[in-house]
């Protein structure tokens, strides 16, 4: 019995066994599910490279023909930029005066002359036209989304830029390598209150070019002195005076745009409540906004020549490259770095998580506009080009942009908020200052803030900086540090800006679909055939022989 037992539990498999054969078949199961995906994988590159010959073989004359009209403005512009920047450095050994290079840069003013021309009609129409096409609650509930979306993406482009100037740690050396230029001292507090002045303007024409900007002043105060239980003022030889600044107001040139988008919000939605009464007022400024786009596309076509020469005497006119070397040129790189992750990585993710859209044919259909901005430098010159690339080649509700982007261009600076927050870190850096994380959480909160106070002109964060260095203590004056390069990073904050204010448009028009597609209204709404394409870019070239319905747009 005992051996028999003992045979039969040795016939049975141990434990041991059992778990080396599982073990065979789970790798065996992997292996072959390895394989399947591989295959997978294969079939697919094929596929794709037969359909992409199959395309490239049947290209004809016409299709390239087609393909070049149809792309004519974005390829012109692109060709500007890079003949730009090759006759830039090849004029720079003539060493050109100052005259001979204002002269030079002539057709690109021009361009800037233009734009800012349409700033002002286009802004205060497609405000009060977006706002009025939209009832109470529509509209509420699109600023509120607006909101939202402006806050987050600041508060990410500030976090970006923190983390980057602490870990690249640009500001590691010496001061004696800067050559500081003079600036303007201004009073936080003066600039916090001069931004809540401008917000309600006394005199709506005198907004549309002036701003109200405090100055100062030096005033001498008497010294009266108590002498004997007698009040006597010391006068002649014995006067005793001092001076001091104190703040008078004043007003400088330019757009007051944050006074109007106040100003235009509310006289929209006033307009929008009165109904039929409002309607003469309401078409007005529709046919104004019709007009100024239609100047748009004119001046679309001047476009690629004005950045061609803006670029070229830039480049013409700047001062020596190798001062860029060092802690400037580590600086520059890190700004750099900063604004290519927030518009590369940050920006499309967000627009992919809310709409579900690829977000890179999405931004296709605004290089126009990006590079306009990079060719400008200002937002707000962009903006007309900005409208045109939005309505008509993406197909964003016309409601939407003309809210969604004036308010943008004026408030949205995520490009400008990531360089403050980076280059007031990088200046305590170089002064050898050791901030604490509550210095740290300052500088972030003051860099959200001082963003929505810059205007969309050039080289409005230089201003709007010095509220984010006296927030934490930092000198002013070393802001001249970095005024070398900041023609440049100017450039590029400000296509950030821009791509920001689209994406921005783009989401909130998904969010809001439902609102739009109750309150329809006629001329203020797109409607395109569902079966037509705006654009065709080399992006797309991918897609299939038979053109897609708009809404079923490529999904990552």
């Amino acid at each position: 019995m005992c051996c028999l037992q003992f045979l039969r539990g040795s016939s049975k498999p141990s434990h041991d066994t059992q778990l080396t054969t599982s073990m065979v078949q789970s790798n065996g199961e992997n292996a072959q599910r390895n394989q399947r995906g591989l295959h997978q994988i294969r079939s697919a590159i094929q596929t794709r490279s037969l359909l992409a010959k199959k395309r490239v073989e049947n290209i004809t004359k016409s299709d390239v023909k087609g393909f070049f009209t149809r792309n004519a403005f974005v390829l012109l512009t692109v060709a500007a930029v890079i003949l730009g920047i090759a006759l830039g450095f090849a004029l720079r050994p003539y060493k050109l005066s100052y005259r001979e290079v204002k002269y030079f840069s002539f057709p690109g003013e021009l361009l800037m002359r233009m734009l800012q021309m349409l700033v002002l009609p286009l802004l205060v129409s497609s405000l009060i036209t977006g706002m009025a096409a939209l009832d109470g609650r529509a509209s509420g509930r699109m600023g509120m989304r607006a909101v939202i979306y402006y806050t987050t993406t600041t508060v990410i482009a500030v976090f970006i830029g923190i983390v980057l100037v602490l870990i690249i740690h640009p500001g590691k050396g010496s001061k004696d390598e800067f050559i500081k230029q003079p600036i303007e001292q201004i009073n936080p507090a003066d600039a916090f209150l001069d931004l809540i002045r401008n917000m309600f303007p006394p005199n709506i024409v005198e907004a549309c070019t002036k701003q109200f900007k405090t100055q100062y002043a030096k005033r001498v105060v008497h010294v009266t002195m108590t002498v004997n239980d007698t009040v006597v003022t010391l006068n002649g030889s014995q006067v005793i005076t001092r001076e001091e600044m104190i703040p008078v107001p004043g007003l400088v040139n330019g757009v007051n745009a944050l006074g109007l988008v106040v100003f235009s919000i509310c006289f929209g939605l006033i307009i929008g409540g009165m109904r039929e009464k409002g309607q003469p007022l309401k078409d007005f400024f529709d046919c104004l906004n019709e007009v100024i786009m239609r100047l748009v596309a004119i001046i679309m076509w001047y476009a690629p020549i004005g950045i061609l020469f803006l670029i070229a005497g830039k480049i013409v006119e700047m001062d020596d490259i190798a001062d860029m070397g060092g802690q400037l040129g580590m600086y520059t790189v890190t700004v750099i770095c900063g604004l290519l992750i927030h518009a590369v990585i940050v920006l499309p993710t967000l627009y992919f998580l809310v709409t579900r859209k690829n977000p890179f044919v999405f931004i296709a259909g605004l290089l126009q506009a990006l590079i306009t901005a990079l060719g400008t430098s200002s937002s707000s010159a962009t903006l007309p080009i900005t409208f045109k690339c939005l309505e008509e080649n993406n197909k964003v509700d016309k409601r939407v942009t003309r809210f969604v982007l004036p308010v943008g261009a004026t408030i949205n600076m995520d490009g400008t908020a990531l360089y403050e927050a980076l280059a007031a870190i990088f200046i305590a850096q170089v002064n050898n200052y050791d901030l604490n994380f509550g210095q740290i959480l300052t500088i972030s909160i003051t860099a959200t803030a001082a963003s929505i106070g810059a205007a969309g002109i050039p080289q409005a964060g230089l201003v709007t900086m010095v509220i984010v260095l006296t927030s934490v203590g930092l000198p002013t004056d070393d802001i001249t540090l970095i005024i070398a390069v900041d023609w440049f990073l100017d450039r590029l904050r400000t296509t950030t800006n821009v791509l920001g204010d689209s994406i921005g448009a783009g989401i909130v028009e998904h969010l809001s679909r439902h609102e739009l597609q109750k309150d329809p209204e006629v001329g203020n709404s797109v409607v395109e055939e569902v079966n037509k394409k705006p654009y065709r870019l080399i992006c797309q070239e991918n897609e299939c022989d038979r053109e897609r319905p708009v809404d079923s747009e490529t999904k990552m």
